[in-house]
């Protein structure tokens, strides 16, 4: 017999909450299984996971195949009806000790087939189970799940629930011990990263807990946080980017769109002008930030000019790595529900239009960094990335996790050289 296979689809959350379920699978004494950790962010990544299931179905005809994730969460249904899947558990069940006790007694049938609860009830995460994963670089700390807004486009707060905050003390201490075991970089991770706190005592902010982080954790040398809700950011956030070097200079804005009709159709709670004004605020604090973002391509009702407003905010905001989306019509969201859809090809053609819009901006961030030092996290003998989350390459090999001081001489393709 052997110890389960993983697969991950999705978000940095997914893989953190797989690398918990391992071992709690490992330890209830699972055997013989495949189990697929799906997403639910568009009506693709649901596509990509049944096609997903039915591969490993083909791979792993004897083992028992387990779906979980989001998309398990929203629509249970669509993967309880696969002939390929044995049991569908919830966003909650899956961090659960006791469901995978069940799963590994199944076999004398005492586990239920499909375990997804209310999502909406839980008022807990679990982000005591494991201390953050990574590779021998950098580490993911869960410090936030769940979401209370309701952005007409999107089906997460439905596969995560509402927002639910790890303490910060649990926060501290799992950072502490990373940097114990060698990692020389932490990233932050949530659903809804700038609401973390509200829902704890006293209120703290997203920037309250980057300041406790690098006060108490002297020794880690970088903290970088993931994607966040610009219009959401408080004074203490602003003032680690102006005042703590060991804050890393990138930040992924969940921004969506570039035109304030379509970011009220989606319900966003931003305005272009906020986008840019922070934007414009946070490089002038840290001249060397960088900027990532997604951006929503073809919402419903989205006219040409509405679209021009995205493209000219990539250039207002001065973003760099963008994450496009191809709107995907997603059932039992508000935006599922307007009548002016836009046509598939246009879509398609305005996705790709950002990408180039993208690409340019990568070509002249990386032309921006020739004949300048960086400090890079090596994530392999022969490539790390820079403070900005830049590649390098380099043909002599470095040492794995370490941060080296080099000089970039070089660009080739998306990548620096060093």
């Amino acid at each position: 017999m052997s110890v389960p296979k993983f697969t991950t689809l999705g978000c940095r959350l997914n893989a953190y909450e797989t690398e918990a379920m391992k071992e709690l699978s490992q330890q209830a004494g699972l055997e013989n299984a495949v189990v697929v950790n799906t997403c639910a962010v568009t009506a693709e990544a649901v596509r990509k996971a049944r096609q997903e299931i039915r591969k490993l179905r083909r791979e792993n005809p004897d083992a028992r195949l387990i779906v979980t994730g989001c998309a398990a969460q929203t629509e249970p249904e669509t993967f309880t009806k696969m002939e390929e899947v044995d049991a569908v558990i919830g966003n909650t069940e899956k961090m659960q000790p006791e469901t995978w006790t069940g799963m590994a007694a199944d076999f004398i049938g005492e586990s239920e087939a499909v375990q997804v609860d209310d999502i909406m009830s839980v008022t807990e995460t679990a982000g005591h189970l494991i201390d953050g994963f990574g590779t021998r670089s950098r580490a993911y700390v869960q410090v936030q799940n769940g979401c209370d807004h309701r952005c007409t486009f999107c089906i997460i707060p439905y596969g995560r629930g509402n927002s639910r905050s790890v303490p910060a003390g649990v926060v501290v201490d799992q950072i502490k011990r990373l940097v114990d075991r060698g990692y020389n970089e932490v990233v932050l991770t949530g659903v809804d990263l700038t609401s973390w706190g509200a829902d704890l005592p006293a209120a703290p902010k997203l920037g309250d807990l980057v300041m406790r982080i690098l006060r108490l954790v002297p020794d880690l040398p970088r903290l970088r946080i993931s994607s966040i809700d610009s219009i959401e950011v408080d004074e203490n956030l602003m003032m680690a980017i102006a005042t703590e070097p060991r804050l890393m200079p990138h930040l992924h804005l969940s921004l969506q769109h570039g035109d304030d009709l379509i970011l009220k159709r989606m319900k966003r709670r931003h305005l272009r002008d906020d986008a840019i004004r922070f934007a414009e605020e946070a490089q002038k604090l840290r001249p060397d930030m960088t900027f990532g973002a997604d951006i929503i391509a073809g919402f419903p009702t989205e006219t040409e000019a509405h679209f021009e407003n995205s493209l000219k905010l990539i250039t207002e905001c001065d973003l760099t790595w963008l994450h496009v989306f191809p709107y995907s019509k997603r059932t039992g969201t508000p935006a599922a529900k307007i009548p002016s859809q836009i046509n598939g090809n246009v879509i398609k053609d305005r996705a790709a239009r950002l990408r180039t819009a993208g690409d340019a901006q990568v070509q002249r961030h990386l032309q921006a960094q020739l004949n300048k030092t960086h400090h890079i996290l090596m994530e392999n003998p022969h490539m790390g990335r820079t403070e900005q989350f830049t590649e390098v390459t380099f043909a002599t090999p470095q040492a794995e996790g370490q941060i080296v001081s080099a000089l970039i001489t070089g660009i080739d393709g998306n990548q620096l050289t060093a």
